[in-house]
């Protein structure tokens, strides 16, 4: 299945992201403060990685990251404040199988439940997803090229501070409101699908505060053209 991202101007080839991948391993390890798995291709490193992370516990994974997410939380809210504009990161992805409602079908579902395994195997700076309690749904990353993993809180049922519009010209969406610790909108996701004649277009777009740097808008358009490249390969798997 061949898969094609499209960002900064360019086409971007599955190798540059796998690439991109394979070295973002050797990153997220440091963070949790464990050993990158040695040897082998990036797929191999990535199931090694996944089984690292399910191993270390969600109870773990949130204590070892807690200077991280307190710092990230606080800068959040503070950007998130003065101004109601948003800078966005988007790509395109076209991938040559499948279709988008089946696509969005197949996230929904594992999003929801949550396949624990399937969220976290996607990009290896996803270290938490979790569903229950006070705050509901909640993910812990990084996004972009930050140095700080930041843990928020999903709202699907209030979207109304998203600024990216839908888009007629798609068929389906996944849309979510992404909130700090004190309930702040400090961004969220307007991911647009529609059929192609060889499988299907995602027009992805995550929005973040004004305030947030350029180079971690930048940076996120790896990170979502691996997540998706990777879901869109199980979703057809």
């Amino acid at each position: 299945m061949e898969i094609v991202a499209e960002f900064a101007g360019r086409r971007v080839q599955r190798r540059e992201v796998l690439a991109w991948e394979n070295k973002r391993i050797d990153r997220a390890a440091r963070k949790l403060g464990i050993a990158a798995p040695s040897g082998g291709d990036v797929t191999a490193r990535r199931e090694a990685f996944l089984a690292a992370k399910l191993d270390l516990g969600v109870d773990v994974i949130v204590r070892r990251l807690a200077r991280d997410t307190r710092w990230a939380d606080r800068v959040a809210r503070l950007s998130a404040k003065p101004s109601a504009r948003r800078r966005v990161s988007t790509i395109d992805l076209h991938v040559g199988g499948g279709n988008a409602g089946d696509f969005v079908a197949w996230f929904e579902d594992a999003a929801n439940t949550p396949d624990e395994a399937a969220m976290l195997r996607a990009c290896p700076d996803h270290f938490v997803v979790r569903n229950g309690g006070p705050t509901g749904h909640q993910v812990l990353e990084t996004t972009g090229s930050s140095p700080l993993a930041l843990l928020i809180a999903l709202d699907y049922d209030d979207l109304s501070t998203l600024t990216t519009p839908v888009d007629p010209a798609f068929s389906d969406q996944l849309a979510v409101v992404a909130r700090a610790s004190d309930g702040t909108a400090v961004g969220g996701t307007r991911h647009l699908f529609r059929d192609t004649a060889t499988g299907y277009q995602a027009r992805l777009a995550v929005e973040f505060p004004m305030l947030t740097p350029p180079t971690m808008i930048s940076g996120h358009r790896w990170h979502l053209a691996c997540e998706f490249s990777n879901w869109a390969e199980m979703a057809l798997a």
